[in-house]
């Protein structure tokens, strides 16, 4: 191994909606990780894991106590109210930072490769600040899923967004990365853009995606294609300029009609015109409406940033690192 970096504390984000199915045999898993991990040599024995609750509205938090109580690994963090998925990973690396050398975000289904880890930190021995998980295929995915994948990552690239095809949140973050995201102030967040942003030096790991065991996934086609434009919108102003280009098209276009139309009329031919103002109707008055709303997503966006609104607030906080005692 190269020892540039000598072994270090690592803190394990978990975040967590609604996974009362899923979350004690996960949190099995990661404890199971983490003393292996330990006993390796790999990490400090003053490592932990974070689960942050967001808003989950069944028993996940009274099994996150329950995990706290029986276990001096444990942290627990929740929302006071549901917040996103995004949130509650970056507020369980912005609690970490204060402790920990490096974060691993993994989630908690954990159809993600646990047995990555010890790929994610022989990088980050190497001297990377950032190390990013990618999936080696999508074959646990149904054909909508890949479709609507496929087509998220090559507008991605269309846009100009510094993302990596087939990431996912799973990844690797030093201390040096985390206190650069902490100068990132964005309310809409989309940290597969945003991390790259940084450009602190970074290396990639491939891992296996599993079938989910326990419970339904969370990410619903509205949460996927609120984060596809949370991405487009928050990295790229191509959209702002397709409308310019809409509306320059929509301009030749009308230009060619005068033509046509003036034609038409002197030949007398002032009937046949109709099927041609019809679709000139539609046509321009569906570019007007998809302008109007590209337009009103970043007002609405740029809205939301100027009201400097925190991005969540800890409910309860469960936790052994303060002051070395229980803290809630």
């Amino acid at each position: 191994m190269d020892c540039s970096r000598q072994k270090g504390i690592l803190y394990i984000v978990i975040p967590c909606f609604n996974e009362e199915e899923a979350l004690v045999s996960s949190s099995l898993k990661l404890l199971d990780k983490l003393h292996q991990l330990v006993r390796s040599g790999m990490i400090s024995n003053q490592s932990k894991i974070v689960f942050v609750d967001d808003g989950s509205a069944d028993k996940t938090w009274e099994i996150i106590q329950e995990l706290y109580n029986n276990n001096e690994e444990i942290i627990g963090l929740r929302f006071a109210h549901n917040r996103g998925h995004q949130n509650a990973i970056l507020a369980g690396m912005m609690y970490s930072v204060k402790y920990c050398d490096f974060t691993i975000t993994i989630d908690a289904d954990l159809q993600q490769d646990i047995n990555a880890m010890e790929d994610f930190i022989q990088a980050y021995m190497e001297g990377n600040e950032v190390v990013y998980g990618v999936r080696n295929s999508r074959d646990t995915d149904g054909f909508f899923k890949k479709l609507s994948a496929t087509l998220f990552y090559k507008t991605m690239r269309i846009m100009d967004c510094n993302i990596y095809e087939n990431s996912a949140d799973y990844r690797l973050m030093s201390k040096k990365a985390l206190k650069a995201l902490s100068e990132y102030n964005e309310v809409n967040l989309f940290l597969r853009g945003i991390i790259p942003d940084i450009g602190l030096k970074s290396s990639v790991v491939h891992f296996e995606v599993f079938p989910r065991m326990q419970g339904e996934s969370k990410y619903s086609l509205s949460k996927m294609f609120t984060l596809a434009v949370d991405g487009i919108t928050s990295f790229s102003i191509k959209p702002i300029r397709m409308v310019f280009m809409m509306g320059i098209l929509a301009l030749l276009v009308g230009f060619f009609m005068i033509i046509h139309i003036v034609y038409e009329h002197y030949f007398g031919y002032t009937v046949s015109g109709w099927s041609s103002i019809l679709m000139s109707i539609w046509v321009l008055g569906g570019a007007v409406l998809l302008s109007l709303g590209i337009i009103g997503e970043y007002v609405g966006r740029n809205y939301l940033e100027t009201k400097h609104r925190p991005r969540y607030y800890f409910w309860e906080i469960l936790s052994r690192d303060e002051r070395g005692e229980d803290s809630e």
